[in-house]
C-alpha cells in the first residue's frame, strides 16, 4: 500500500489503454488489498500503479452498498449540498479529519471489458467516488483540509512512523 509521501499519490495517473487479463487481474487485486484494508474504495495508485482505475464496495446513507469498478473514470457532476464530514484513507492508515465534499456525484468511464458504465451516488458514496477520483488526479483529503483541522491533521501525520517523512516533500 502506497502510504502518504509516495510519489505515486501525488501524480496524475495514465489513461487506461490497454484492456484485457492484466487489466481485469489488476481490478481483482485491488479489490482483495481493499477487502484485506477494510476500505470502502481504492485508487490504482495506491498499490502503486499509476493508472486511472479505483475499485468500490461502499454504502450511501441509506445503507445501500454500492460494488463496482470504473477505468478512465471522469467526474461529471460533484453538487447539492457541500457537507463536511470525517473522511480517512488507506493511505493515510489510522487518520481521519473532516473534509468537504459535495452529497452527489457522478463518474462516468468504462468497465475492465470497456463497456461505458455511469455511477451516480449521493451521501457517503458520492464522498466515496469523488475521494478516489480526487486520488486519480494526485491529490489525498489532506490536501483539501484546511485551516485549524488542516495543522490538527499535519500534526497527527507527523506523529506516524510514516509521516515526518512524507510532510517533508
Amino acid at each position: 500500500m502506497s502510504l502518504l509521501g509516495d510519489p505515486v499519490l501525488h501524480s496524475v495517473c495514465a489513461e487506461v489503454t490497454a484492456f484485457g487479463p492484466d487489466l481485469g487481474r489488476l481490478v481483482e487485486d485491488m479489490f482483495a488489498t481493499m477487502y484485506a484494508a477494510e476500505g470502502v474504495g481504492l485508487a490504482a495508485n495506491q498499490i502503486g500503479v499509476g493508472q486511472r482505475v479505483f475499485v468500490y464496495d461502499c454504502p450511501d446513507d441509506e445503507d445501500v452498498r454500492h460494488v463496482g469498478h470504473v477505468v478512465n473514470p471522469r467526474l461529471v457532476a460533484a453538487d447539492g449540498e457541500e457537507f463536511t464530514g470525517p473522511e480517512g484513507c488507506l493511505s493515510l492508515p489510522g487518520l481521519e479529519a473532516a473534509t468537504p465534499r459535495f452529497d452527489r456525484a457522478v463518474v462516468e468511464g468504462v468497465r475492465s471489458d470497456g463497456t461505458p458504465v455511469r455511477i451516480e451516488g449521493t451521501g457517503f458514496f458520492a464522498r466515496c467516488l469523488q475521494h478516489e477520483c480526487d486520488h486519480l488526479e494526485g491529490t489525498v483529503y489532506a490536501d483539501r483540509v484546511t485551516g485549524l483541522r488542516g495543522r490538527r491533521l499535519r500534526r497527527a501525520i507527523r506523529k506516524t512512523p510514516w509521516g515526518a517523512e512524507a510532510l517533508r516533500g
